[in-house]
């Protein structure tokens, strides 16, 4: 019961596991992707600075001073929506405390993790006397490679999917891949609904349900965003504005696809990733256009493109 379907378009892949046996070591494939998608980001960021006038080693020495406060964050944001969850009654405080740190049965939260990330990176900045926009353009794309990558590991991991449909675009992932107490708790949850069980469909002799595959919207939406900046950063008209843009387009494209989510992390009746993702939207919006008005009253903004400058770059 290992496989995942894709019907409507005629795709099954019969067996895919959520983790790697290596010399007798499981490594789930979720952390692979994650770390492929961090080294990518990595590489990207730092060949855009060479081109923008910024030294690639600080990058490095940023990459690795972000992986504790990026995990903490998006641990720490999941925490705080889901605090029913952690503070029930008969834990006790030490058994409170080691399901908060305990990530190993998931619970990270990608806007925890870029806001910290954001927070760590204007620290790291100022403090190498970087300049703040410029290197926040220059991270954008590694981080959209990074969210693609990220976003498959929720497909090996069977999660982050949407609501039931019978869409050609369905995903069908087989009912007894679950186990019973795992089923049980996310039928508990509203992740599975009983409409998905009530609505199962036969795939190569097995029983699936059919969900909106989430993770793949929201994946080829970011890859769209990312090709957009990559040719539009030759043309862009103030440091900046790529940045912009990525939480511009990446705040509208997970506001549309997080209405489709059954596991949405939720503040009353609203869902809290489409807040976000609106009010960072509206937010960066509104710093393009007052950079654009700027630019129109003939102000001459601070501005590197790729391969125009080969000058260090301070704030």
């Amino acid at each position: 019961m290992d496989g995942i379907y894709f019907p409507g378009l005629g795709i099954n892949f019969s067996n895919v596991p959520e983790k790697l046996n290596i010399f007798g070591l499981s490594i789930p494939l979720y952390a692979v992707v994650i770390t492929a998608g961090f080294i990518l980001a990595l590489v990207i960021a730092s060949s855009e600075a060479k081109k923008t006038g910024h030294d690639p080693e600080l990058y490095l020495d940023f990459f690795l001073v972000l992986v504790i406060p990026a995990i903490l964050g998006a641990r720490i944001y999941y925490i705080l929506f889901n605090l029913d969850r952690f503070t029930g009654k008969g834990r006790g405080f030490w058994g409170t405390l080691w399901d908060m740190i305990n990530i190993r049965n998931g619970g990270l939260a990608v806007y925890g993790g870029l806001i910290a990330g954001v927070t760590a990176g204007v620290i790291f900045a100022k403090k190498k006397k970087l300049h703040v926009p410029l290197f926040a353009d220059n991270i954008a794309m590694g981080v959209l490679v990074g969210q693609i990558l990220g976003r498959w590991g929720n497909f090996f991991n069977r999660e982050a999917f949407g609501s039931f449909t019978k869409s050609v675009f369905r995903m069908a992932i087989p009912v007894d891949y679950y186990s019973e107490s795992f089923m049980t708790y996310m039928k508990d949850e509203g992740i599975v609904t009983d409409q998905m069980l009530s609505n199962t469909e036969m795939v190569n002799g097995v029983s699936c349900i059919t969900v909106h595959p989430s993770f793949l919207y929201e994946g080829m939406w970011n890859l769209f965003l990312l090709l957009f900046i990559f040719f539009y950063r030759k043309h862009k008209r103030f440091d900046g504005e790529l940045a912009m843009i990525y939480v511009f387009g990446y705040g509208i494209g997970r506001f549309l696809v997080e209405a489709s989510r059954t596991d949405s992390l939720m503040i009353g009746p609203l869902k809290v990733s489409q807040l976000v993702g609106l009010v960072t939207a509206a937010v960066a919006a509104a710093i393009i256009i007052r950079n654009y008005l700027s630019i129109k009253k003939g102000n001459e903004p601070v501005l590197h493109r790729v391969g125009q400058s080969g000058e260090k770059i301070e704030d």
